[in-house]
């Protein structure tokens, strides 16, 4: 078992020294990382901790999963390593040029597209 854990259902409202209390009876915390939505900047409901060593990350499994905080039912696990991306950089569209319906060549539409006055 690794020490990183994977802590979900927490409350928006918990904040990063609440988690460090609750999981530093377990043992000692290396890190604790709390994603954010890029957009709004609030809180996504779940976090990662790091622990000192995986008996301590075993010990707040034990301790804390199913435990109530900030009003919420903790569900706390071994992290799982994300799996690597495919393909990797951008993906398919066309980027700047080509396509139809662009700038330039087209023809017709708009005023005057052909005749005199």
């Amino acid at each position: 078992m690794g020490n990183r854990l994977y802590v979900g259902n927490l409350s928006y409202s918990t904040t990063r020294e609440t988690l460090e209390q609750a999981f530093s009876a377990a043992g000692e915390v290396r890190e604790i990382a709390m994603p954010t939505d890029r957009e709004t900047g609030q809180p996504r409901g779940f976090a990662f901790v790091t622990m000192g060593s995986a008996s301590a990350a075993t010990n707040a499994i034990s301790q804390l999963n199913g435990v109530m905080l900030d009003g919420r039912t903790l569900k706390v696990n071994e992290a799982q390593e994300r799996p690597p991306r495919e393909g990797g950089g951008g993906g398919g569209g066309r980027g700047f040029g080509g396509g139809g319906g662009g700038f330039g060549g087209g023809g017709g539409g708009g005023r005057g597209g052909g005749g005199g006055y």
